[in-house]
C-alpha cells in the first residue's frame, strides 16, 4: 500500500530521495556542460579568421600574465606577431578579441556599442551605472546633462583648487627629501588628485592630503584597490567566492562607507540648493561646480536625475577624476626624471609664464606647448587607461574584410596601439615632437587615444589635462627630478596603468635665488 505525502502525492524513501537528487544533479551538471560546449564552439566559429597565441587548454591565455611587471611585454609581442588584432583567451569559455591596430579601433569606436560586462562588472557595485557603463538611450540622456558641467566657464576657477592641492603636496615633499633618499609619486598624487576632485566638483575641503586616514579616504583607496585585485585574481571572478572571503567583506564594508558619504553630500547639497533656490546667487558664494549643475540638469520634459542615477555620477566622477588622472601625472613625472633634456626645456618654458608665482592660471595653460606636447608623449608611452572594453551589439566587417559576430567582447589595447611600429616611428623612443601641429596632423586619427573617441570620449578629458599641466608646471619650478636606477618601475595593466613597485623618483629642491641659472 503507497505512502501518500501532502497533497495525496506519494512520498519518497530516503533511498528514493537520494537517488533522484543525484538524477536531478547529473542533469543540471549536463546542461552546463552543454552550455559551455556550444559557448566554446561558437568562440572558435567567430574567430576562426583571427590566428592568435596558442593556448593552454584549460587557462588558455591567462597563465601567460603573472602581474609581475611584465605583462605588457607579453601584450606587444603578440601585437608584433598578429598585427590589427588576435583573440586572447581566459581559460576555454571566454575571450576577447584584442586590437592593437589604428584601423581597427576607428571600425569599433565609430559604433554605438556598449561596455562590455566582463570588463566593468566588477566596478559597478561601487561607481553604480553611471555614463562610464551605461548605454542606449539612457547614455544620451546622461551624457547631454552632464555637458554643461565639463564647459569652459565651469573649469576656469578649478585651475586655483587644483594649484592649491598640488602645492600641498609639493610642500609635503620638501619635509620628505632631507630624510629619504627617494619618493615614491603614485601614493602622493594620488591623495592629491583625490583632495582637487573634492574641492573642485563638490566644494569639499576633505583635507586627504594630511588626514589620509579619514573613513571615506580609506574606503575610496580600499575600493580602488579591491576592483583591480578581484579583476587579476580569477577565484574571484565568482561572485560566490568573493563574497565569502576576508576581501569581499571588506570590499562590502568600504562600499558602504563611500555610498553613506556620497549621499551626505548630495542631501546637504540639495538643502543648500533649496537656500540659495537660484544658481545665480550661488555664484555670489562660490563658483559653479559639477554637484550643482548635477543636481539642476533638467530634460526637455524638465525630469532631472534620480537619487539612484545622481549617486553613480557622484561616484563615476569621483573614481575617474582621481585615479586616471594619478596615473596620468605620476608617469608624465618618470618620463620628465628619464629625459633631463625635455624636463630642461619644459622648466625653461614654464618659467617664462609663470615666473616666481606659485599658482596657475586659467590663461596660463595655453601658453605652455611644449610642456603639453609632453604630457601627451607620455600618455602615449604610459596611457592611464590601458586599454578599453566593448560588447558587439551588432555584425561587423573590418577594413581587411574579416568579419565577427554579435556578442563578441572587444578589447581596444591602447597600450598597443600607441607603440604599433607602422603607426610610430621608433615608438619606444620618447618624442614630443611627434605631436607639434604639423606632426599631429599627419597621424591617423586613431592612433592616439588617451580619452578614446567617438562619440563616448571622455567628458571630463579638458580637466584631466589642466590638472596634468599643472602638477607638471608647478613641480617642475620647484624640484629637479631625477630617476632611481635601482627602483625602476615595473607596469602593472589594472583599470589605470600602474607600477608593481611603485614610481620612485629622487628630488632635489631648487634654490629659489638660483633659479634663473639652473
Amino acid at each position: 500500500m503507497a505512502i501518500t505525502g501532502l497533497f495525496g502525492f506519494p512520498s519518497l524513501s530516503f533511498n528514493d530521495l537520494c537517488h533522484w537528487t543525484a538524477w536531478l544533479c547529473l542533469l543540471y551538471v549536463l546542461f552546463k556542460a552543454s552550455k559551455l560546449y556550444v559557448t566554446w564552439r561558437e568562440l572558435n566559429r567567430a574567430f576562426s579568421s583571427f590566428p592568435g597565441p596558442k593556448r593552454h587548454w584549460l587557462y588558455g591565455n591567462a597563465h601567460e600574465f603573472h602581474g609581475d611587471g611584465k605583462d605588457m611585454d607579453v601584450i606587444m609581442r603578440y601585437a608584433e606577431q598578429y598585427p590589427y588584432a588576435y583573440p586572447l583567451w581566459l581559460g576555454n569559455f571566454f575571450a576577447s578579441l584584442t586590437i592593437c591596430h589604428s584601423d581597427y579601433a576607428k571600425a569599433i569606436l565609430s559604433r554605438q556599442d556598449p561596455k562590455d560586462n566582463f570588463g566593468y562588472y566588477f566596478i559597478t557595485p561601487w561607481i553604480g551605472k553611471g555614463l562610464l557603463v551605461l548605454s542606449g538611450q539612457k547614455w544620451f540622456q546622461h551624457r547631454r546633462l552632464l555637458t554643461p558641467a565639463f564647459h569652459y566657464d565651469v573649469l576656469k576657477p578649478y585651475v586655483r583648487l587644483m594649484s592649491d592641492c598640488v602645492n600641498v603636496m609639493l610642500d609635503k615633499w620638501e619635509h620628505i627629501i632631507p630624510d629619504k633618499k627617494t619618493v615614491e609619486l603614485f601614493h602622493h598624487v594620488s591623495l592629491m588628485t583625490l583632495d582637487s576632485i573634492m574641492k573642485c566638483a563638490f566644494s569639499y575641503h576633505s583635507n586627504c592630503q594630511n588626514d589620509s586616514e579619514s573613513a571615506y579616504i580609506k574606503a575610496v583607496y580600499d575600493l580602488s584597490y579591491l576592483v583591480d585585485y578581484r579583476f587579476t585574481c580569477l577565484p574571484y571572478h565568482s561572485d560566490f567566492l568573493f563574497h565569502l572571503s576576508p576581501h569581499g567583506f571588506r570590499f562590502r564594508r568600504a562600499l558602504k562607507t563611500a555610498h553613506q558619504h556620497t549621499d551626505e553630500v548630495i542631501k546637504e547639497r540639495k538643502e543648500s540648493l533649496k537656500e540659495e533656490k537660484e544658481l545665480e546667487k550661488i555664484l555670489q558664494k562660490r563658483h559653479l561646480d559639477f554637484l550643482d549643475i548635477l543636481l539642476c540638469a533638467k530634460d526637455e520634459k524638465g525630469q532631472g536625475l534620480s537619487d539612484e542615477d545622481m549617486r553613480a555620477e557622484v561616484d563615476t566622477f569621483m573614481f575617474e577624476g582621481h585615479d586616471t588622472t594619478a596615473s596620468g601625472i605620476s608617469w608624465a613625472l618618470y618620463c620628465m626624471a628619464k629625459y633631463p633634456e625635455h624636463q630642461q626645456k619644459c622648466r625653461e618654458e614654464i618659467r617664462e609664464v609663470l615666473g616666481d608665482r606659485k599658482t596657475v592660471e586659467w590663461d596660463d595653460l595655453g601658453k605652455m606647448p611644449y610642456t603639453t606636447m609632453c604630457i601627451k608623449e607620455s600618455m602615449r608611452l604610459y596611457p592611464p587607461v590601458p586599454g578599453i572594453a566593448r560588447e558587439l551589439t551588432s555584425p561587423i566587417t573590418f577594413c581587411d574584410g574579416r568579419s565577427l559576430p554579435k556578442g563578441i567582447n572587444i578589447l581596444l589595447s591602447l597600450f598597443a596601439i600607441n607603440r604599433c611600429s607602422s603607426l610610430w616611428d621608433d615608438p619606444e623612443v620618447f618624442d614630443p615632437l611627434r605631436f607639434s601641429p604639423e606632426n599631429a596632423s599627419k597621424r591617423h586619427s586613431h592612433a592616439f587615444l588617451p580619452f578614446s573617441a567617438g562619440s563616448r570620449n571622455c567628458i571630463g578629458q579638458n580637466f584631466a589635462m589642466n590638472e596634468m599641466k599643472v602638477a607638471l608646471a608647478l613641480t617642475l619650478q620647484r624640484f629637479e627630478l631625477y630617476p632611481d636606477k635601482e627602483k625602476e618601475p615595473l607596469i602593472l595593466p589594472q583599470l589605470v596603468l600602474r607600477s608593481l613597485n611603485g614610481i620612485h623618483l629622487n628630488l632635489k629642491k631648487i634654490d629659489p635665488s638660483k633659479k634663473r641659472d639652473v
